[in-house]
């Protein structure tokens, strides 16, 4: 929390410095911008050097945490299929959402437009804008070593996807250590991330100078206009929630209501859905699930899935869109809704900071979005991270309710942990790289 606020505290100064500068008329404000552009574009090249090593190795390790806790046991497998249908639903809901919320309630063309010129980007990357039949085609890499090079991510993620999940198939002696190298990988990757994290005020300050030079208050309007329809991703999964628990897990709503809040204020003060986990498997059980159930659903959804996620990261993408003026066909959002629903797996346990550039900036270099206003957004996750968590913790205990219903926990001859037993137990204190889950939900 303490870099959160500092990274905060820069956004703002560097706001009110580069439109305090603009309106008192001081010198030298070409060349300090100039000096600014440059700070912060080297800030950026740096935690864009990492994005394809980051994005590969979780995604393998974090594909191979999914198998391994799906693998032999009922309710585990269960979960996992639930939990993987409701990601993509969700996904599914931002992608015609927040297009709509963008149409009917638009950033002031005005404040677009100079918030669009006072970034310094690059081109953008060429996305997908083709029919759906050449846009089928287009997923599938040919070379995926190319794949990479060219930063085509939907490409990479699918080979990466399909390669992890043949790796997953093999036995324990040759799987086991290909994951450990990935996992390897990552950790040293996310060591290198934290180094660029730790100049983030330094790369904040820089691109918000330049910023509330060139576009006024204007940045500030719009950052709260990002706030609320981000936000809106985020609450339609988390409503999605309740009509799963009634008609899936077959409760009342107001039961449901009712047993799921001291979760949720848990959830609201922690801003972690790890240490909801207690009253989260106390609304369980209030609910009528099997104990059985609750211990092996829940640690799986804290540890794996994230529903609010792929939804709130789509939505960053096609905000970030609409803020630069880019159009985006719907080929186009389809591929940020798939690289949003696949590569959510990956990005489990991760501090916040670090879950949100490595999670949002793939999505949009496979939009065809610059990531420079990541930069600037990331200064402002606080409230959206309060929607994400809270429609996390909701949805994990209604979907819990769901596979309850779906069957018995221990079936004739086999294992499922009951009163006196000891619950299969996934590995949901540290993450795909052994990030300990303590700093916020993660994008």
């Amino acid at each position: 929390m303490a870099r959160t606020w500092l990274i905060l505290s820069a956004l703002v100064a560097g706001l009110a410095l580069g439109v305090g500068w603009t309106r008192l008329g001081l010198g030298g404000l070409g060349d300090a911008m100039a000096v600014a552009d440059s700070v912060g574009g080297i800030w950026l090249d740096g935690l864009r050097m990492t994005i394809v090593p980051l994005v590969v190795s979780l995604l393998i390790t974090g594909i191979a945490k999914t198998v391994d806790s799906a693998r032999g046991d009922r309710v585990a497998m269960r979960s996992v299929i639930i939990f993987i249908a409701l990601l993509w639903i969700s996904t599914a809901i931002a992608a015609v959402l927040i297009p709509a919320l963008l149409g009917a309630f638009p950033m002031p063309a005005e404040a677009a437009r100079s918030l669009a010129a006072s970034l310094s980007t690059s081109a953008p990357v060429d996305a997908p804008t083709v029919g759906i039949a050449a846009f089928l085609r287009s997923i599938v890499p040919t070379n995926p070593v190319a794949a990479a090079a060219n930063d085509a991510l939907l490409p990479l993620i699918l080979f990466t996807a399909i390669f992890a999940i043949a790796l997953a198939r093999l036995p324990a002696a040759q799987r086991e250590p290909v994951t450990a190298f990935f996992d390897t990988i990552a950790s040293a990757v996310l060591v290198i991330v934290g180094w660029v994290l730790a100049l983030a005020p330094i790369g904040v300050l820089a691109l918000a100078f330049g910023v509330g030079a060139r576009a006024g208050t204007s940045a500030i309007g719009a950052l709260a206009h990002y706030v609320v329809i981000v936000s809106s991703a985020g609450l339609a999964a988390w409503a999605l929630a309740y009509p799963v628990a009634v008609f899936g897990g077959r409760v009342r709503l107001l039961a449901f209501a009712k047993a799921v809040a001291p979760a949720q204020a848990v959830a609201l003060s922690t801003q972690s859905s790890l240490a909801s986990l207690p009253p989260m498997l106390k609304a369980s059980a209030e609910l009528g699930v099997e104990r059985s159930v609750a211990r092996v659903s829940l640690p799986v959804a804290v540890a794996i899935f994230r529903v609010t996620s792929p939804a709130m990261n789509l939505a960053v993408a096609i905000y970030v869109a609409h803020w630069l003026g880019i159009s985006l066909a719907p080929s186009a959002i389809a591929a940020g809704a798939a690289v949003a629903a696949i590569t959510t797996i990956g990005s489990v346990s991760l501090p916040g900071q670090v879950s949100f550039l490595t999670s949002i900036a793939p999505i949009c270099v496979a939009m065809g979005i610059p990531i420079e206003p990541l930069a600037l957004l990331i200064a402002v996750e606080m409230i959206p991270d309060l929607v994400r968590t809270v429609g996390n913790v909701t949805m994990d205990v209604a979907a819990t309710t769901a596979i309850a219903r779906m069957g018995p926990a221990r079936e004739a001859g086999e294992f499922a942990a009951g009163e006196g037993e000891v619950a299969p137990r996934p590995a949901f204190a540290t993450g795909a790289a052994g990030v300990p889950d303590l700093e916020g939900e993660k994008p």
